[in-house]
């Protein structure tokens, strides 16, 4: 198995439905009460790429996709509408969307991730798969030049210093994502009803982690 770096035709995602997944495991006692735990700490993200189909093209292309990947075998990038975005989906990106650290006069290794808040919790998702060209880095507000005073290694999300940034210094960063996903079937069950009309009615993809 390998990760090919490349991404699903995004035609083809736009319309798909799915999103993260978690596993909860409850217990419930004998007195009515519960216990809760989860063996995961990030979630899964899961999609039905059949949903974004249109026409017997968009079939052709899927099914090329498909055997290029060996089915299950090889995974790729996956674009996920609805989260893509350091930001919200319809805002430009900025270098102070996401805290991805504080300096401490040495580190100079920090991890892409991403916050998400409601009240007073949150979950902070390591950001994987960056896409090429979109990373902006700040340090205590003040932009830094990719190549220059920082790299990105768009394979890990890694964002590299070439200087460690001072101590307390808040890290920011404004990006897009993909997902890294696999097919999770070894098999496309395609049906055409009408002419220059094709359906494909289950091609569910799950996120791998790395």
């Amino acid at each position: 198995m390998a990760f090919h770096d490349v991404r699903f035709p995004t035609n083809l995602s736009f319309g798909s439905v799915g999103g993260p997944e978690r596993r909860t495991e409850v217990v419930t006692l004998s007195n009515g009460f519960e216990e809760r735990n989860t063996p995961w700490e990030h979630s899964r993200r899961r999609y039905d790429a059949g949903a974004g189909l249109r026409s017997t093209d968009d079939v052709s292309i899927l099914i090329a996709f498909f055997e290029a990947r060996r089915g299950k075998l090889h995974a790729f990038r996956w674009k996920d509408w609805s989260d893509h975005k350091s930001c919200l989906p319809s805002r430009t990106i900025s270098t102070d969307d996401q805290e991805i650290g504080r300096g401490d006069g040495i580190e100079t290794v920090f991890q892409l991730i991403k916050t998400y808040s409601s009240g007073s919790y949150s979950y902070a998702r390591p950001i994987r798969k960056p896409v090429e060209g979109s990373v902006r880095i700040a340090i205590a507000n003040d932009p830094k030049v990719e190549t220059v005073e920082y790299t990105v290694d768009h394979s890990t999300g890694i964002i590299t210093f070439e200087t460690p940034p001072d101590i307390g210094a808040q890290i920011t960063a404004g990006y897009e994502f993909d997902v890294p996903v696999r097919f999770d079937t070894d098999s496309l069950l395609t049906t055409f009803g009408t002419y220059q009309a094709g359906d494909v009615p289950d091609v569910p993809v799950a996120e791998v982690r790395f």
